[in-house]
C-alpha cells in the first residue's frame, strides 16, 4: 500500500485531532495506509520532518501549514523523486494559488494530493551575503518594501483579515526611504536605481491574484525580477496601474528576465523568501533549479 507522510504546522490547525481524521479518512478512502503524522516546531518548521519522512521510505509527503510549511518541506524535497502535495493551512498558500488549487477545502486537497497528476516545476535558490547555504523559494524572494511589510504584519490581525492584513502593513512600509540597488541578470546589462523592493520571482502571483510578474512560469526555467522604484505619487500610481492592468514595464516598474541574478544594495535591507522574513541583507545571489521539484496538481496521472 502506498503511504503518505503530514509534515503538519500545529499552530495552523484550528482543530489538530478534527484535521487528521479528515485526512486519514480520505487516505483510507483511496487505499493508502494510515499515513505518518509529524508536528513542526519553532526549532523545525519542516526540514528535519521531511527528513524523517524520506527516511520512512513514504511515497508522497505532504505540507500541512502555511508557506513557510512549504518552503521547508520542499527545501529537502527538491531534487528528489518523492512528489510534494499541498494541504494549505495558512494565510498567503502562495504555491497552492500560483497552481491554481483550491486552498480553503482540506478534504479535497488531500483528495488531490493522493489521485492527482504529478508536475515538476522550478525552484529558485538564493545565496545571502556570501553564506554558503543556498535556500529554496518556490514563489518570489525579495527585498526592501515586500520583506518590510511581510515582517510587520500582525500575526493576530492576519489570522482576522487574511491575506488584506498585509495591505495595511505595506501601507505603513511605503512611507520608507527605499534603498539603491544594482541588479546584475547574468547575461545582459546591469540596472543602477533607487528602489523600494526588489522581487524574484518563480511565480508572478502575489496575495489578492495580483500579477506582479505576469510573463513569469513555475516551468519554464527562467526567473523573473521586478525592479520596483516609483518616486512621489504620481510614480507610485503608475506603477499600480501598470501591475492591475498588467501592462509593459517601465522607469516605475522594470522587468528583467534570465537563469540567474545578483542584487547588491547599498545598506542592508529586509528580505524575505516566500513571506517569510529571513533578516537584512546586503547581497543576494539567486539561480532557477529547473524542474528540480514534483509537486502534486490538478489531473489525471499519465
Amino acid at each position: 500500500m502506498n503511504r503518505a507522510a503530514i509534515v503538519a504546522n500545529p499552530s495552523k490547525l484550528d482543530d489538530p485531532a478534527a484535521t487528521r481524521q479528515v485526512v486519514e479518512r480520505v487516505c483510507t478512502r483511496h487505499g493508502w495506509s494510515t499515513p505518518l503524522w509529524i508536528d513542526t516546531t519553532e526549532e523545525d518548521p519542516g526540514g528535519g520532518q521531511a527528513r524523517e519522512a524520506l527516511a520512512e521510505g513514504v511515497d508522497l509527503v505532504c505540507a500541512l501549514g502555511g508557506d513557510g510549511t512549504v518552503r521547508a518541506v520542499a527545501e529537502v524535497l527538491a531534487g528528489g523523486e518523492v512528489p510534494l502535495g499541498l494541504l494549505p493551512a495558512g494565510t498567503g498558500n502562495l504555491l497552492a494559488r500560483a497552481l491554481e488549487l483550491a486552498p480553503d477545502d482540506l478534504e479535497a486537497a488531500v483528495e488531490l494530493a493522493l489521485t492527482g497528476r504529478t508536475a515538476r516545476i522550478d525552484v529558485g535558490a538564493l545565496r545571502a551575503d556570501g553564506a554558503s547555504d543556498e535556500h529554496v523559494f518556490l514563489v518570489m524572494a525579495g527585498m526592501g518594501l515586500d520583506a518590510e511589510t511581510m515582517s510587520g504584519t500582525d500575526e493576530r490581525l492576519k489570522g482576522v483579515l487574511g491575506w488584506p492584513a498585509y495591505v495595511l502593513s505595506g501601507l505603513r512600509a511605503a512611507a520608507g526611504r527605499g534603498f539603491t540597488a544594482h541588479v546584475q541578470p547574468e547575461h545582459g546589462t546591469t540596472v543602477r536605481r533607487h528602489v523600494r523592493a526588489v522581487l524574484i520571482g518563480n511565480s508572478g502571483r502575489l496575495q489578492g491574484g495580483i500579477e506582479l510578474l505576469p510573463e513569469a512560469s513555475l516551468d519554464d526555467g527562467l526567473l523573473d525580477v521586478a525592479v520596483v522604484s516609483p518616486r512621489g505619487p504620481f510614480g507610485w500610481a503608475r506603477t499600480i496601474a501598470t501591475v492591475l492592468t498588467r501592462g509593459r514595464g517601465n522607469r516605475q516598474l522594470a522587468r528583467l528576465q534570465g537563469a540567474a541574478f545578483r542584487v547588491v544594495a547599498d545598506r542592508p535591507t529586509a528580505t524575505q523568501l516566500d513571506g517569510d522574513p529571513i533578516g537584512v541583507h546586503r547581497r543576494l545571489e539567486c539561480r532557477v533549479r529547473p524542474g528540480a521539484l514534483l509537486v502534486r496538481v490538478a489531473g489525471k496521472p499519465t
